[in-house]
């Protein structure tokens, strides 16, 4: 399984439908997500990538890993309110919010947030 890139007609139909309910959460997804707020131009995020990639084949088919590039959805962005890149959002599907971790983290730790949503 791979990190998969998603537009925000992508968030809506995988993640949750901001477009019906922006101030909410409803999970549409059945897995655990990992959402990578992220640009192109951020070294930290291009440090981050291959760390995502290596874990989303650890944990395939027990979470979905997906991408955001905030510069090409800045709706989302906005009303995720991230403000700092990378921004990791997490979140289970019966979860009544998600959770937001700024910033880069190493393998292990970012493997210990996993597995902690995994327990949810």
């Amino acid at each position: 399984m791979a990190v998969n890139h998603i537009s925000k007609a992508e968030f809506v139909q995988l993640v949750h439908d901001v477009d019906t309910n922006p101030a909410g959460w409803q999970a549409k997804h059945s897995l655990p997500v990992l959402i990578d707020f992220y640009a192109t131009w951020c070294g930290p995020c291009q440090a981050l990538a291959p760390l995502l990639e290596e874990v989303a084949q650890e944990y395939e088919g027990r979470i979905q890993i997906y991408k955001v590039d905030v510069d090409q959805e800045p709706e989302l962005t906005s009303l995720y309110n991230i403000r700092t890149v990378p921004t990791l959002l997490f979140a289970q599907p019966n979860s009544d919010k998600p959770k937001l971790m700024l910033g880069v983290m190493g393998k292990a730790e970012l493997k210990e947030k996993i597995e902690t949503l995994l327990l949810g």
